[in-house]
């Protein structure tokens, strides 16, 4: 399976500060849809994006999209929601896009000093809990919290973050 990760570190031109390499969330990104791929539809390739930003953007983003007009920490724009129809043949030469991450890097950065762990943890965290988001995971009730706090804690332990284990698997 390949996927292709279009990584825009708006966070990082700011203020010249990249916490994760491209590099690594790429391979973060094959991992994580190697273990979600029973929640994929079927494809040679995928595609996702995710930009990295700053409070202010992301607080657009969210006023914009969610009518809320305060940051939030991610936003997920899932793709696959709309019944676009695919050929074979087109899903053979062209990757599937799964949609966009939008992670405020200033708001992982609070979030993981108010808990007690690296903002490296923090960012693994919103980008595995959005990318659920992107390929239909929900939480309205607390059996899929339960779910998806689990299989975030999967893909955490699959990057060998073992950091927030403890907090998120349920006992």
């Amino acid at each position: 399976m390949e996927v292709e990760v279009s990584i825009q570190d708006i966070f990082g031109e700011l203020y010249h500060e990249s916490v994760i390499s491209v590099e690594t969330w790429q391979e973060w990104c094959e991992k994580w849809l190697e273990i979600l791929q029973t929640s994929l539809p079927p494809a040679d390739a995928y595609e996702l994006g995710l930009r990295l930003t700053d409070d202010a953007e992301i607080q657009e983003l969210n006023a914009q999209y969610r009518n809320k007009n305060q940051p939030t920490d991610v936003l997920a724009f899932a793709a696959l929601e709309a019944d676009i129809p695919q050929s074979e043949e087109m899903l053979l030469h062209v990757p599937l896009y799964l949609g966009d991450l939008v992670i405020s890097v200033e708001t992982a950065a609070r979030q993981a000093q108010q808990q007690g762990h690296s903002l490296k943890t923090e960012l693994a965290w919103l980008a595995a809990h959005g990318l659920l988001h992107l390929l239909g995971w929900d939480h309205p009730d607390e059996d899929s919290l339960t779910e998806m706090l689990s299989m975030q804690a999967t893909l955490l332990e699959s990057i060998g973050d073992r950091t927030l284990l403890d907090q998120i698997t349920p006992v």
